[in-house]
């Protein structure tokens, strides 16, 4: 069975002169060395497209694969997570992860977090500032926290994130709309225990695989799993397996919502509690990070004793059932699923 893999590479946009902010999302050249290789080892043929670009030129010259694994970002526009699967699905070519649809939606924080509200799964109240025009309708009761509305990997989260008063308000928004000419997100700032759950499957198979509690440390930005955390969090975070009652209902929670918005194969869910240890949906993240050692979905699995081979074998075992090709695909694979 043959393999294509989609990605957006750091080094191809540096190249570009995109700065290393604008990049933040996008892979390292070892993240898709040990996608690759894990493919081959069970047992795939394997083709490595690239960015969105590639893969058109791709499709122009009359290439086909029997499936797609993408893990490709996109760099432009407020649906860019949903370009590849979108044009994946215009030439009817199977892929891993979540359709267009749910690409588009789960990038825009706000719109995810009403369709959460209204499946009554608990996140905090919020508003949108589409300008500095909005930031005086603002009811919500301080502490507030604020992030642009469409970006991954903790950009825009700084230790100004948390507001507690509005001219911080005022000023924090007026850098962000100015800085990714996007709205922000606000939001009643959580003071509890901060989790993250990784996810496997779609629909009423998928299941919580494990939760970490994510705790800074001294040398830390103080209070949010910021952008430069995030990015240096060998140095500044500890993750912790966590399977006490709070982490399972958090668990719950994230489960409940990965269902709710129809992601698919594999991902992640944000979970704070409140002062009173009640846990709540913070965002999704159905196209998660696969570096073996610095992504939070591997971590995930490494604290609960699941290889990456595992996890990649579970990702692929999933795609291809949905397309019910799972008797197409190389024998050994199923002997890796995380069961």
């Amino acid at each position: 069975m043959r393999i294509g893999i989609t990605y957006d590479l750091r080094d191809d946009y540096r190249q570009m002169g995109y700065d290393e902010e604008d990049v933040a999302e996008f892979d390292s050249i070892e993240t898709i060395d040990a996608i690759d290789t894990t493919l081959q080892q069970l047992g795939f043929t394997t083709e490595r497209i690239g960015h969105i670009k590639h893969l058109v030129a791709c499709l122009a010259s009359g290439q086909r694969w029997d499936i797609v694994f993408n893990i490709a970002e996109g760099m432009h526009g407020i649906a860019r997570e949903a370009q590849i699967p979108a044009l994946l699905d215009a030439y009817t070519i199977p892929y891993t992860f979540s359709d267009p649809l749910v690409m588009a939606l789960t990038l825009n924080k706000a719109l995810t977090k009403q369709i959460i509200r209204d499946s009554n799964i608990p996140t905090p109240p919020f508003m949108l500032i589409k300008g500095i025009e909005d930031i005086q309708q603002c009811t919500l009761t301080y502490p507030l926290f604020a992030k642009p509305y469409a970006e991954g990997t903790g950009k825009g989260i700084t230790a100004s994130s948390i507001i507690r008063d509005i001219d911080q308000l005022a000023s924090t928004c007026t850098l962000l709309l100015h800085k990714y000419k996007q709205p922000v997100l606000v939001e009643e700032y959580l003071p509890g225990r901060e989790f993250t759950v990784g996810i496997v499957g779609s629909g009423h198979n998928a299941k919580a695989i494990g939760t970490i509690e994510i705790i800074l440390l001294d040398n830390a930005e103080k209070d949010v799993y910021s952008y430069i955390n995030k990015e240096k969090c060998e140095e500044r975070v500890e993750y912790k397996l966590a399977s006490d009652a709070v982490a399972q209902k958090s668990a719950d929670v994230a489960l409940q919502a990965w269902q709710a918005l129809g992601c698919r194969d594999a991902g992640r869910v944000d979970i704070k509690c409140d002062s009173f240890g009640n846990p709540h949906f913070l965002e999704v993240n159905p196209l998660a990070g696969l570096h073996p050692t610095h992504s939070d979905l591997p971590i995930i699995c490494t604290k609960a004793g699941i290889t990456y081979q595992q996890l990649i074998a579970t990702i692929i075992y999933n795609a291809l059932a949905r397309y019910n090709l799972i008797d197409t695909a190389p024998q050994k694979l199923s002997s890796f699923i995380i069961k």
